[in-house]
């Protein structure tokens, strides 16, 4: 079964094409699950739409979701379309973000950090000047992030987990061994995924999200793991996914999972 539940739109302001181009996309590359994840609007901030190149705004959300609804009847017969979202993660917003998903039938949603101390995570230039200690720290500061994510109770999935790399290679290099394994151990615990983002590929560190170091303790610690393209044009759905899956065997993963209701299905990888 071929799936992929990372895929952005129009909406978002930065990405290609209509939902529709998406669903018709991952037919084409024979899939049997499509998750449509646009970016959430920033709903914390008094602005409907603060960023439009960055993600919908506010009053948008309810065609967002009626949308794919339709789309998931429309194709019912043909694929199976899920209602996601990606989700900025504040945690000093986690109720306001919560009251505003409560309302709408979600199958799932990935929790993604996308700035530490109000700076992008793809900023190159944040590490410039930093000692190696500050390097540690900020690299320690991100996966507490995404560790309190994981705790927060509203994910069912973890988005691009080592993305801060994307623009700058250096940042594996940076020594946070404790950091991470202490972030498998909570993501474990509370029984959610962690995707294997393939659009690393696309910024100058090529490859995916999160690397094959970070996998093989994902695997150490029982992590479940799940797929997204994370596609910002239709021709990019589920890529790498045969790719992926294969990797994932050599490591030694027998299953992945993606979501429905909210609720895990597993698909075994087959062993050859």
């Amino acid at each position: 079964m071929k799936f992929d539940l990372h895929t952005h739109h129009e909406r978002c302001g930065h990405a290609i094409g209509t939902i529709e181009d998406y669903v018709r996309a991952a037919i084409a590359a024979d899939m049997q699950v499509i998750g449509i994840s646009d970016h959430s609007p920033y709903f914390a901030n008094p602005k409907d739409q603060p960023q439009p190149g960055i993600a919908m705004a506010k009053s948008d959300l309810v065609n967002y979701v009626n949308e794919v609804l339709r789309l998931k009847e429309k194709y019912a017969d043909t694929i199976e379309v899920l209602l996601g979202m990606e989700s900025d993660f504040f945690p000093e917003h986690l109720e306001v973000y919560k009251q505003a998903y409560s309302a709408y039938p979600f199958d799932y949603l990935i929790g993604s950090v996308h700035q530490t101390r109000g700076v992008s995570i793809f900023n190159r230039n944040r590490w410039k000047g930093l000692s190696e200690a500050n390097k540690i720290a900020e690299k320690e500061h991100y996966y507490d992030l995404i560790r309190q994510s994981a705790r927060s109770g509203m994910f069912q999935v973890l988005g691009h987990i080592d993305a801060m790399k994307g623009y700058y290679p250096a940042f594996s290099d940076i020594i946070a061994a404790e950091a991470i394994d202490e972030t498998m151990r909570t993501i474990a615990q509370y029984d959610i995924a962690i995707e294997i983002n393939t659009s690393g590929k696309t910024k100058d560190v090529g490859g995916w999200y999160p690397s094959d170091e970070i996998l093989e303790r994902a695997l150490h610690f029982g992590v479940n793991v799940t797929f997204g393209s994370d596609a910002h044009r239709p021709e990019r759905v589920g890529d790498d996914w045969e790719l992926v899956q294969s990797r994932l065997r050599e490591i030694g993963f027998k299953q992945w999972v993606f979501y429905r209701r909210k609720e895990q299905i597993v698909v075994p990888i087959p062993i050859s």
